[in-house]
């Protein structure tokens, strides 16, 4: 059994399936996780969705910002937009359940993997992990969006959901607004300053850092034995200088490639 980690599909279906063939991905046997993003911006969303919804426990998802701007679209909180492509997907007869089964997925996924020299362990994250924020504090924050997504109040939640305030984390926050930040570490993250405020706006690659700040992963490390998976930053090219810290978003939806390391030996594989 093998276990591959998965940057952002965001519908790209095809290439997603010549990947997984093009390693002999076995339904029933391998683990694939994604770092969210599994749709919108490319052709095939509810072929994607579809899929991952038939492996079954053989797949493991986080969710990422284009993720729930589809669950805040079906459930009316928000539009389409114009760079959407999420028509068919909203409109298929299975696509009420879709977004329950989506709906059901988490912001962080923590787990260990059994390789040859022992078991490595991995958090796996959209965007990233606040400058201030430890392993525990990690899961537990994740966890009061998750049960908020999966609780009664979802849709006040996704109508609360957009926009970039507060700019960073205070113990202290309540309500949506805490809520919100939570989100936007987790699934919208790429430049903050050594406080953890957030710059949401800039997306090009490291030289275009703002002054002061530094791409999340410079400050973070949770514990000296955990990996970090994620995706979201597409200009990184799939690159961290961090040996701790993997970016698997190598954008594919915009004419790149679709890239996934194999967990056990961090071998990568690409399309």
């Amino acid at each position: 059994m093998s276990t591959y980690a998965i940057g952002d599909i965001q519908g790209c279906y095809k290439p997603l399936r010549k990947l997984l063939n093009s390693v002999d991905f076995q339904a029933g046997k391998d683990q694939l996780w994604c770092v969210g993003d599994l749709i919108n911006r490319g052709p095939k969303s509810l072929d994607t969705l579809r899929f991952l919804r038939d492996l079954g426990d053989n797949a493991t998802i986080v969710l990422g910002n284009h993720d729930l701007h589809f669950l805040a679209i079906y459930y009316g909180a928000t539009q389409n937009r114009n760079k959407d492509t999420l028509d068919k997907l909203l409109k298929a007869p299975d696509s009420a359940e879709l977004s329950e089964w989506l709906r059901q997925k988490p912001l962080v996924h923590y787990d260990s993997v059994v390789t040859e020299q022992g078991p490595k362990n991995y958090l796996m994250v959209h965007a990233g992990v606040a400058p201030q924020w430890s392993l525990k504090k990690t899961l537990e924050l994740a966890a009061e969006v998750e049960l908020t997504l999966k609780g009664p109040e979802f849709l006040t939640f996704f109508e609360n959901m957009y926009g970039d305030t507060p700019r960073r984390w205070k113990d202290q926050l309540t309500g949506y607004e805490r809520l919100r930040v939570i989100t936007n570490y987790l699934t919208r993250m790429r430049f903050c300053n050594e406080k953890g405020k957030l710059d949401l706006k800039v997306k090009e690659g490291l030289l275009w850092a703002p002054e002061g700040y530094k791409p999340w992963f410079d400050y973070q490390q949770l514990t000296p034995e955990t990996n970090i998976l994620f995706g979201h930053w597409a200009a990184l090219e799939g690159h961290t200088g961090n040996p701790a810290v993997f970016a698997l978003d190598t954008g594919c939806v915009w004419g790149r490639e679709l890239t996934m390391m194999r967990l056990e030996d961090h071998k990568l594989f690409s399309i």
